[in-house]
């Protein structure tokens, strides 16, 4: 299914950029295939065959769509592995899969059996201005790659898996979720209906603001062999980055997760840029504010839609930019076609409209569990199949989905149920509020209580407790609002670009 995708690909689209280096270099369609396929029998002769595991520890770069590639192209499974975990936390996750083959560089990992160090031309190679270069041709992949060479064809198996996307890890070490071809096929059914642009048609423009190892870029990559379109790559992801590729390059959308999107509209340099191309903004990936969406819309004047899934669900719901406006303040919109959605109990009965539970979801692109973990698969899964999501939520009459938070960040004060999402939807709201997070602490009295914890827009002028609890009481019962206030000048993140609250409870 990949494999001869990324063909079809070389093929309709040949030379066209299709992945921007950091440094500025553009691989093209036709070398994502060439490449992927040398790349493969290099890999081959290392012994990787259908069902390896090849991880890859790699910073975002061209080089890694060829390897997930050719690894696609033997019958291997890719795990992608983020760069940015520190040591400790790199190995804790490649001992949830053994690979049996680590690809990697000598500043991520260090040499040792089953791992090989390659040295991605990222930061050597020449400038866009000369995209077929001698040099960038020797470069990319040299290590692996066996010129002119082109590994066997694979019989058609959409069972067969593909790739291992890890979850964010925070409740504890991330799980490997396994997603073969009928995943990705639906995953690329629903954003494209497989069609084929032309390549008479100009190529769109877009920016890559996660890691390649995250589940967009691991499970999309069909639709954007599609497309046709050119991805820029950032070495690190910031606003200002964003920002000066979006206005550079004539971006049509910005995309990415709440606090990307927060940073970009409150950097200090926003109103230099000429965003007038910019026709919509996704966001996805984490719950957004309605104070967020509202920004959105008012500083760049276009729709917002927002899109929710888990990771292990790879597509859920969403809204749609000709849905009403109030939409997506209101919730996260309904499920995509072929998606079904239901809300339950713990104990896995479904609930009526309106009533609070955990959210499942069920499609052909849920995975097919997680890699070397029955138990955790098992405890991951309702009967009928849909897949747990953790998240707690209810639906209306109109179908429509609202997020009420994570099971396990829900607290209780003096007896009643705080959902911190609700509160932080409110508090976000306050005009001397960039960004809040309700976490809970221990209390000798009320068992636990809400402590919120705030970046004001103004540092010199924050809000005060008082003020908030006022401001909020006058949509929110009581026993919601935070009984304590920290002012910070950042939140921590975690390396999938979320807000860390477990390290801020750690904190706490």
């Amino acid at each position: 299914m990949l494999a001869d995708t990324v063909r079809q690909a070389g093929r309709v689209f040949g030379k066209r950029s299709f992945q921007i280096a950091p440094s500025g270099w553009a691989m093209s369609y036709e070398q994502l295939n060439r490449w992927s396929d040398e790349v493969a029998v290099g890999l081959a002769q290392r012994g990787v065959r259908e069902s390896s595991v090849v991880a890859l520890v790699l910073p975002t770069c061209p080089e890694y769509t060829v390897l997930y590639a050719a690894c696609a192209k033997l019958g291997a499974l890719t795990a992608g592995v983020n760069h940015r975990l520190t040591q400790v936390e790199r190995e804790r996750v490649l001992a949830t899969v053994q690979p049996d083959l680590i690809l990697s560089t000598a500043e991520l990992m260090e040499s040792k059996e089953s791992t090989e160090l390659i040295r991605p031309s990222t930061a050597t190679s020449p400038s866009l201005a000369s995209p077929e270069a001698d040099q960038i041709e020797a470069e990319v992949l040299a290590e692996l790659r066996v010129p002119d060479g082109s590994p066997a064809s694979l019989t058609e198996d959409l069972d067969r898996p593909i790739c291992i996307v890890f979850t964010s890890g925070t409740t504890g070490t991330p799980k490997g979720a396994v997603f073969g071809g009928r995943q990705l096929q639906f995953i690329c059914h629903v954003d494209t209906q497989h069609m084929w642009n032309s390549p008479q048609e100009p190529a769109v423009d877009s920016s890559a603001g996660t890691s390649l190892t995250h589940l967009g870029p691991m499970t999309k990559l069909l639709g954007n062999l599609h497309r046709g379109g050119t991805s820029h790559l950032m070495k690190k992801w910031t606003a200002l980055g964003e920002l000066e590729a979006t206005a550079q390059f004539r971006m049509p959308v910005i995309a990415g997760i709440p606090t990307q999107l927060a940073l970009i509209l409150h950097h200090k340099s926003f109103d230099e840029f000429d965003l007038s191309c910019v026709q919509a903004v996704i966001i996805g990936g984490g719950p957004a504010t309605p104070a967020l969406i509202s920004e959105a819309r008012e500083r760049l004047g276009v729709p917002v839609a927002v899109r929710y899934a888990c990771t292990e669900a790879g597509i859920g719901v969403g809204t749609s930019f000709l849905d009403p406006p109030e939409d997506a303040l209101q919730s996260v919109g309904r499920p995509h076609s072929g998606v079904e959605l239901t809300v339950r109990s713990e104990a896995g009965e479904l609930l009526e409209l309106g009533e609070i539970g955990e959210i499942a979801l069920k499609s052909p692109a849920v995975t097919s569990g997680y890699y070397n973990d029955p138990v955790a698969t098992a405890a991951a899964f309702c009967s009928d199949g849909a897949v747990r999501t953790g998240d707690l939520g209810h639906l209306d009459e109109s179908g429509r989905l609202h997020l009420v938070g994570r099971a396990k960040e829900m607290y209780v004060r003096g007896g009643y149920n705080v959902y911190p999402m609700e509160v932080e939807a409110v508090l976000s709201q306050h005009a001397d509020v960039a960004e809040v997070v309700i976490v809970p602490r221990l209390d000798p009295i009320m068992g636990e209580i809400g402590v919120a914890v705030l970046v004001p827009r103004d540092p010199l002028n924050p809000p005060t407790l008082e003020a908030l609890r006022s401001f909020a009481g006058e949509q929110i019962a009581p026993f919601k609002l935070p009984s304590e206030l920290l002012i910070r000048d950042s939140l921590p993140l975690t390396p999938m670009e979320k807000i860390d609250r477990k390290a801020i409870r750690e904190e706490l």
